[in-house]
Parts: C-alpha cells; structure tokens; sequence
C-alpha cells in the first residue's frame, strides 16, 4: 500500500513542480528580434532613399542585436516594394522604407493599387522632410544661370523643354509637374526608372532640368557636375544656402514641394515592436552625428515629434493634399 501511494504521489509531483515554469513560458512574449530583419525599399541604393535606408540600418542593426539588410524591390513608383511588406507576416522581420510618394501620392496616382496605403500599413517613424532642388547641367545646358532663365526659355519655346524624373509619380515627377503648372510651361516629362538613368540624360544633355532631391544631388553641385538653381522649401536649405527658394528666385510666391521618409510595417505589426522599432529610430536620428548628417550633408529637416500616431497624422493629412496636386498636374498611372 505504501508503494501504491509513492507511485501515485510522482505524477503529481511533476505536475506541481512544472506548473510554474509552464506558466512562465506563456507569459513570456517570444523575444523579438531573433534573426535578421529585411529593410525594404522600392527603389535603387543610388537613390535618396537607398543612401538614407543604408545609413540607418547599421546603427539600427546594432540596437537591435541582429542585422538589418536593406533589400531593394524596385518598380512601379515603389509599388512592388510596398506590396511586398503589404503581404508580409506582421512580426517585425520585414519593414518598408517609405515616401510621401509611396504612401501619399500614389493613392490617387495610381488607378489601381494592389494594397491600400493607410489601412494595409503600420506606420513606425517618420524620417525626415525631403525638398527637391531645381538643377541644370552645367556643362550642357549653361545658359541657365537662375530660374528666370530656364522659365524664359520655357515661355519662348513651348513644348520645347522637358524635365526628367526618377519615375511616374515620383517627387522629382511632381516637383517639376507643379513648377510648370505654377509657371505656366508646356514642358515635357520624361521618367526615367531610377537616380542613375535620369543623372545620366542630364549630364548628357538629353534633358533639361530636373528637380532632384537634395541628398543625391548636393554631392553634384559640390563636384560642378550640376548648378543648384532653386529648392523647393519655404525657406533655404542649411546644406545649401546660396541657393535661393522656388518662391524667391522664380517669382511664383507661396511654391513649395516637399515630400517625407518614413518606416512602415505591415498592418497589424504588434504594439511592442512597433513601439521597440520608434523608439531605437527616434534616438538614433537624434543623435548630433546623425543629424548634422541629415541636415548638412542631405538636405533633410528631421521631424520636431515622432510618435506612430503623430506620424500617420501626416501620412492622412498628405494623402489628401497631394491628392489635389495630382489632379491638378493631370497625372495618372495605369
């Protein structure tokens, strides 16, 4: 009889002494991150978002304790890239390097998007504010001198000019789309897929003008590659300022064309990785190095607040305003 009691008391031993770690084991939220996280972006590492998306991810991949890969998904205005983090499993390992482009301009550019760029994405953190700079080649086009020159040239000769742009949609596509609206041009557009292909008709003399973003193009104002006409700011930009604004030097008062950087998840990312992911991006693009970074060498303006919530108070409001700006330009993408 003893033995039976000891054979029947083992059991509920067991039990009794795993309860506690079994029940610990559910509490716990699995660890996050656990192995290298995909850092998407729709379009070539030449581009402002691949310099950007390459610079961050390092000291992100070092906060995190797992690397961080950026991946280039290229086409359709970025579209290819955010249908793929549209698609993705919401646990953190796949993320989308964002534009006002992808996320704002697209909705109403685009006549069918596979995916719904508010209610499909988790927005994470803002980046930063991106102008575009009016810029002519100096070697073939040297008769621009300011932006009266080329609006001259243009009134003189209409359809005669074109400007070039990294692609349907893009903010160096609407940039320049609303300049010719406020200036009242009859220029052409050509798009190119990508920085690279529109550099190189520029410094080639196949177009000419282009409203870069500041980031690729304040290296070739530097080398003399290319003449910084006018940014596309309310103000003059820190990294470049002899260059006057649109609104100053072109005579069309109240022009700007801004666009925003930002980090998305797919919808449905967990708060706590969403949260972990602002707040390692948030101090990181604090950082004086960073921002001196940012604001000297980029021409970017790094945003005031960052929250999630705050930054898809943007992304709602932008939605809405370029929106306008489409319909206005006449744009549409099949």
């Amino acid at each position: 009889m003893r033995l039976t009691r000891r054979l029947l008391a083992l059991p509920l031993a067991a039990l009794l002494g795993a309860a506690p770690a079994a029940a610990q084991g559910t509490a716990q939220q699995p660890a996050w991150p656990t192995r290298p996280i995909e850092f998407t972006i729709g379009f070539p590492n030449s581009s402002g978002v691949g310099i950007y998306a390459r610079r961050i991810a390092e000291p992100l991949s070092r906060a995190l304790g797992q690397p961080v890969v950026v991946n280039p998904r290229i086409g359709a205005g970025g579209n290819v890239g955010s249908d793929f983090v549209a698609k993705a499993r919401p646990d953190g390992y796949v993320i989308l390097f964002g534009t006002a482009g992808t996320h704002a301009i697209n909705q109403t550019l685009y006549r069918r998007l596979p995916f719904d760029v508010l209610r499909d994405f988790t927005p994470i953190a803002h980046l930063g504010d991106v102008p575009n700079i009016l810029t002519t080649s100096v070697e073939r086009r040297p008769q621009y001198r300011t932006c009266m020159d080329v609006i001259n040239d243009g009134k003189a000769r209409p359809g005669a000019l074109n400007y070039g742009s990294t692609g349907n949609g893009a903010s160096t596509h609407l940039a320049g789309a609303r300049f010719a609206v406020a200036a009242g041009l009859d220029v052409v557009h050509v798009p190119f897929t990508g920085q690279a292909g529109v550099v190189t008709a520029q410094l080639g003399g196949q177009i000419d003008f282009f409203f870069n973003q500041t980031g690729p193009a304040i290296a070739m104002i530097q080398q003399g590659q290319v003449r910084g006409l006018a940014v596309t700011t309310r103000s003059r930009v820190p990294a470049l300022p002899d260059v006057p604004t649109v609104a100053e030097a072109c005579n069309l008062p109240g022009f700007e064309s801004t666009t925003w950087y930002g980090v998305f998840g797919p919808a449905g990312l967990p708060d706590e990785i969403t949260r972990r992911l602002n707040e390692e991006i948030v101090r990181i693009i604090s950082a004086p190095e960073f921002r001196t970074w940012l604001v000297q060498d980029q021409g970017i303006e790094p945003p005031t607040v960052n929250t999630p919530a705050e930054f898809r108070a943007v992304q709602e409001q932008d939605v809405a305003r370029w929106a306008q700006v489409v319909r206005d330009a006449r744009a549409t993408v099949d």
